[in-house]
């Protein structure tokens, strides 16, 4: 007998695990691996221009019969053509992040679409629900790429948001495994979602040096910067220096900005300039070791879960 929750019976999957929608990382072969695999899977929109955002789309559903989402990050300059795209191909879910929420949330949900907003306080998760989302997925301090900035971290973050809110709340940063997935299900979660770890996955579109560079990764190997144009998560390289150094000179907002450049991500994660790129990932890289089929990172993750439950069901109970 399948199980259900409020996320599963949401998404219409079975388990209540979805893939992040990641720039540069994920696209139709790793959101149709996740899906076929039990899990919800996303493709990453940020990085791809409407006409292939049709492409992947059109892609995944040949791929795959499970349903599947897209993310749609609200700074997208061409987010219209994104969004349009998105009805006209009939995918059901679409999560939505990095901008307000009430912006696509009604027109989205007159054309039948389920809407989840990514948040990183509960101010966001509020006005999300507000906005009528069906979903949040609070993401703590501990994500890669783009982040809150309040830092407020996952343990903190989600039993906050589930007591403020009454639509389900998947939890997001530092969750990689199985025993992650179920402490964030004990802090009030229904669900998570995992990024880092489908970074490493074969079906990701990161380059591969970029994988094996992640798969290496150590405790202390990421930290948030870039605070005062968008918090990121970063690597540390040799661009990541270059950060450091200028903030140590007092560089301006403008300054950074001409450091930041153009496709900074694009040239790390789908390039592979472990040097001049940038390296988003969280910090949970520092447990992944191996880079494994999607399928495999599922399976792997709801047996470790089962395992937690089991084990839980053994602990003391003090009166």
């Amino acid at each position: 007998m399948e199980v259900t929750n409020r996320v599963t019976g949401l998404f219409g999957i079975s388990y209540p695990l979805v893939q992040a929608g990641m720039i540069w990382c994920s696209g139709w072969e790793l959101a149709s691996a996740v899906s076929n695999a039990g899990g919800l899977g996303i493709i990453g929109s940020g990085s791809m221009y409407p006409e292939v955002l049709r492409e992947h789309i059109r892609k995944c559903k040949a791929a795959t019969d499970r349903p599947f989402g897209v993310n749609v990050p609200m700074l997208y300059p061409d987010v219209d053509k994104h969004m349009a795209t998105i009805v006209e191909e009939g995918v059901p879910i679409v999560f939505t992040s990095a901008g307000n929420p009430a912006t696509w949330t009604a027109h989205l949900k007159a054309q039948g679409r389920i809407v989840v907003h990514v948040v990183s306080s509960v101010k966001f998760a509020l006005r999300a629900q507000v906005a009528g989302v069906d979903a949040v997925v609070a993401e703590g301090f501990e994500a890669g790429g783009h982040n809150g900035r309040e830092e407020t971290t996952t343990m903190v973050l989600v039993p906050m948001v589930k007591d403020a809110l009454s639509i389900p709340v998947i939890a997001a940063g530092g969750i990689g495994d199985g025993r992650s997935m179920l402490a964030a299900m004990c802090l009030g979660a229904d669900g998570v979602q995992i990024g880092s770890r489908f970074v490493c996955s074969q079906e990701s579109s990161a380059h591969e040096a970029f994988k094996s560079h992640v798969a290496q990764a150590n405790e202390g190997d990421t930290v948030l910067t870039l605070k005062e144009l968008a918090p990121v998560r970063l690597m540390r390289n040799k661009f990541f220096s270059d950060i450091q150094q200028a903030y140590a000179q007092g560089v301006d907002l403008e300054g950074l900005k001409t450091l930041l450049g153009r496709a900074r991500a694009k040239r790390g994660m789908f390039e592979g300039d472990l040097v001049e790129g940038e390296l988003e990932i969280g910090q949970v890289s520092g447990r992944i070791r191996q880079v494994l089929p999607a399928a495999t990172i599922v399976e792997e993750i709801m047996r470790d879960y089962r395992q937690g439950v089991k084990a839980i069901s053994a602990y003391p109970v003090f009166h």
